[in-house]
């Protein structure tokens, strides 16, 4: 079964700035909850391109460390991205980050489809494990932007 996952967020910044820190792979880390242990191990010294792999590791529940590999499918500037799990913890990953311009700063959106591995079991998991988890992430990612730029007004 594939899931999905939307959040949406207005930033008061302007899209330049935006697009400048949402699209720095090193950014990652910082908008990441401490506890995911979240490490970015290669492919983040380059500016984002379509076809860049970013490598990481992240500790996502138990203590049990994993890696992830990520590659940077589509790129247009300051419109979208889109990153594609190719190892890692999920069956399928494909997250798409949406940004544009609008009135007093930028709307973010986030479309995230994903695959949990484990067939029936897997699939019990998600709504009491794997779905916590994941809203827990994008709230934690929501007060840290907001820490960081400010509530849109």
């Amino acid at each position: 079964m594939i899931y999905t996952l939307h959040k949406f967020q207005k930033l008061p910044i302007p899209l330049d700035q935006a697009w400048e820190f949402m699209s720095n792979p090193k950014n990652l880390a910082v908008i990441t909850p401490d506890s995911m242990g979240f490490v970015t191990t290669g492919g983040d010294d380059r500016k984002m391109f379509a076809g860049q792999v970013i490598t990481y590791t992240v500790t996502p529940l138990f203590g049990i460390k994993l890696r992830w590999v990520t590659e940077i499918t589509h790129v247009r500037d300051k419109e979208f991205f889109v990153d594609e799990q190719r190892f890692g913890p999920y069956s399928f990953w494909h997250h798409k980050h949406f940004l544009k311009e609008i009135p007093g700063g930028t709307a973010m959106e986030d479309l995230i489809h994903y695959k949990i591995p484990g067939g029936i079991f897997g699939r019990l998991l998600h709504p009491i494990l794997v779905k916590p988890k994941l809203e827990e992430i994008f709230n934690y990612r929501y007060k840290k932007l907001i820490e960081l730029f400010g509530e849109f007004k």
